[in-house]
């Protein structure tokens, strides 16, 4: 075997493979296990280990239109604020493996990677992971499932989920012992006057039904609301619709009224956990 082909260095494995759930090792472009099933990194640097038994549907997750509208209207820096608040939370609890689930597109999961020593992003829409893989070559992006996470048991310092679904089980058993789960969920009053406008009447989210789906396996060390006024154009207030579930939940007379406007104002409301694993 030649030089170049040798196994890469990696501090300890953290990848699983999803069908016999041993160890994975990068050789070069392949990651493989002892029982040789083999996953190769595609070219655009991310790679597929949401094999086909854990399949639901063909092409399951955001759509590239939605991945295209999160990235356009990410990238003016109108959520910065969350960003900010969750890369700091990083940093204060010295996370050097951290596992980004339901990463997206890559944008709050490319902030975060900068404090850490591992740090991997799995989402099951193929489309976002690749836009994702775009954006950061020191990412370890997966097209995976939350439902068996692609990583080892007790491999994370912290495991992340923003605006994603929190598979619990699956949580605790990748985390390290004592390690952190820290989720973004919307507050009450997130969006409220988008959402005013494309359904008339709004539910407020209950951010709160969080604390008591994790409250038996993990201790909440801290939380923080975060407002971001928004003061947005004809083409950010349609990339804000289009990327998230309003898209196809509300009307179209009432979608195309609401996307015809100039301008419009509205608060981003967000509601930001720390969980920490409990002791056995």
């Amino acid at each position: 075997m030649m030089e170049s082909e040798q196994v890469e260095a990696v501090a300890q494995p953290y990848l699983m493979c999803p069908v016999c759930r041993e160890a994975l090792l990068l050789q070069v472009k392949t990651w493989q296990c002892a029982q040789k099933h083999s996953f190769d990194v595609a070219k655009q640097g991310y790679v597929n280990l949401h094999v086909v038994q854990h399949k639901h549907s063909k092409t399951p997750g955001d759509t590239p239109g939605s991945v295209t509208a999160r990235r356009a209207f990410l990238s003016e820096g109108y959520y910065s604020p969350l960003k900010e608040a969750i890369t700091a939370c990083v940093d204060k609890y010295s996370v050097k493996y951290l596992l980004d689930i339901g990463c997206g597109e890559g944008y709050y999961t490319s902030a975060m990677q900068a404090s850490t020593d591992v740090c991997v992003g799995v989402d099951i829409s193929k489309s976002a992971v690749q836009r994702a893989a775009k954006t950061n070559t020191n990412v370890t992006w997966i097209v995976g499932t939350g439902a068996v996470l692609p990583v080892l048991d007790a491999s994370m310092d912290m495991c992340t989920t923003v605006f994603s679904p929190i598979p619990t089980s699956e949580i605790l058993r990748v985390l390290k012992p004592e390690g952190y789960c820290l989720v973004a969920v919307a507050a009450p009053e997130h969006l409220y006057t988008v959402r005013e406008a494309l359904f008339g009447e709004v539910n407020l989210h209950d951010p709160e039904k969080i604390e008591k789906q994790l409250q038996n396996e993990f201790d909440l060390v801290a939380q923080q609301r975060i407002d971001a006024p928004l003061t947005l154009d004809q083409a950010a207030l349609k990339n804000l619709v289009a990327m998230t579930p309003y898209a196809y939940k509300a009307k179209l007379e009432r979608r195309e009224q609401l996307e015809s406007r100039q301008s419009f104002e509205a608060t981003a409301s967000f509601q930001l956990y720390i969980f920490k694993k409990k002791a056995v």
